[in-house]
Order: structure tokens, then C-alpha cells, then sequence
């Protein structure tokens, strides 16, 4: 598992995938989706994948004297490194918002998503949708990159809908400043933490079965 990750990190992997990271800093731009910087990340995760595509990468994989679902399991061990490298980052700096800068004026007048657990949740939802639909997808040729397209259409569904819950009568407490709802945000996080490990699993089984089918 370690020599895989190694190879993706030193061979396989854009540039743009360890700079797009940056976007997990959108956490902390008030009047902005910020959910948007998850899809950043991940937009740096397809870089690698287009680079593997334009290097031949993944037929060099399957001459190795490995099994063809490590050629798989390679790819999703480094998306995940990824994403959640960036989740570390807004985990930190929703902490931030949630505490020293709980009261700035320009997050209290902000009408978009608050950074808190709930948020945090979503990003791991928008990560797993990622995983599902594009690498799943990917892995069906293991050539085109067209599943971005689909992915793209759930992920904005998906950001327009965490940012109209709080405007929704009753849901209000999606979008709770510093430690109020605590309980509730906590739940919101867990259940977006489910998502992604169910999502991310039966993607990745999905795309061994997919890949084991295909004639290199």
C-alpha cells in the first residue's frame, strides 16, 4: 500500500493537485460558497488523473508485477490523501471561525453558509461524490474523463441545496455560528463523514470490477 501511494505521489500526480489545496483557504471568505473550494480540491485531483490519461500511466501500472485492482487502489489512496489533507485544513479553519473569530461582524452579516460542523460535513459529501461518480466513472474506459461532467452537475446541485437549507423554515440551525446546535452540527458531520466512507467503498469496488473488465 505505501510503494503505491509512493508511486502515485512521485509519478503520477499534477502539480495542480497539490496547489489547488489552497482552496480549502475559501473556508474563511465571508459572501462566498465556500463549499466551493471542495470542489477546487477535487478539480486539483483531476489534474492528476488527465496527466496519468496524457503519460500512459495507467497501462504502465498494469505492466507492473502487481494485481490489477492495486492499480485501483493506488489511485483512490492518493484522491483520498488529498481530500483529506484539505478537510484537515477546514477542520482548523472552521475551528478558527468557530471561536476567535465567532463574532466578526463580516460572518455575522454573511447570508451565505456559516463555517461550522455542518459545513465540514458537506465538504466530505462533495469529496464522496467525487470519488463515486468521477473515478468511479473513470475506471469504466480507465481513458475518458467525461464522468467530470456529471460529477460537476451533482456537486453544484449539491453546494446550491447545503446553501438553501438555512434559509428553509426550521433548518435554520444548519448554519449556526461558534458552538451553538453543537450537538445537532456534530450529528450533521458524522452523517457527511458515513457518506463519504459508504460512497468512497462502493465506488472503489465498482471501479475493480470495471477495470478487471477492460483490455489494456
Amino acid at each position: 500500500m505505501k510503494t503505491l501511494l509512493q508511486k502515485e505521489i512521485r509519478l503520477s500526480a499534477s502539480v495542480l493537485s497539490y496547489c489547488f489545496l489552497a482552496a480549502a483557504v475559501m473556508t474563511l471568505l465571508p459572501g462566498y460558497p465556500i463549499l466551493c473550494g471542495a470542489f477546487f480540491v477535487t478539480l486539483g485531483i483531476f489534474h492528476s488523473f488527465q496527466n496519468a490519461r496524457e503519460a500512459n500511466d495507467i497501462v504502465y501500472s498494469a505492466l507492473l508485477p502487481i494485481a490489477k485492482t492495486d492499480v485501483v487502489k493506488g489511485k483512490y489512496l492518493f484522491s483520498v490523501m488529498i481530500e483529506l489533507a484539505a478537510f484537515l485544513i477546514m477542520t482548523l479553519l472552521t475551528l478558527l471561525r468557530m471561536t476567535v473569530l465567532a463574532d466578526a461582524q463580516p460572518y455575522r452579516a454573511n447570508a451565505l453558509m456559516n463555517a461550522n460542523p455542518f459545513f465540514l460535513g458537506m465538504a466530505l459529501v462533495i469529496f464522496g461524490l467525487f470519488n463515486l461518480i468521477f473515478i468511479g466513472g473513470f475506471f469504466k474506459t480507465a481513458y475518458k474523463l467525461s464522468p467530470f461532467v456529471p460529477y460537476i452537475i451533482a456537486t453544484f446541485l449539491t453546494i446550491g441545496a447545503a446553501e438553501t437549507a438555512h434559509h428553509i423554515p426550521g433548518f435554520g440551525a444548519c448554519n449556526a455560528f461558534g458552538f451553538e446546535h453543537f450537538p445537532l452540527q456534530i450529528t450533521l458531520l458524522l452523517g457527511g463523514l458515513v457518506l463519504y466512507i459508504v460512497l468512497t467503498g462502493v465506488s472503489y469496488k465498482i471501479a475493480c470490477a470495471r477495470f478487471e473488465k477492460i483490455d489494456l
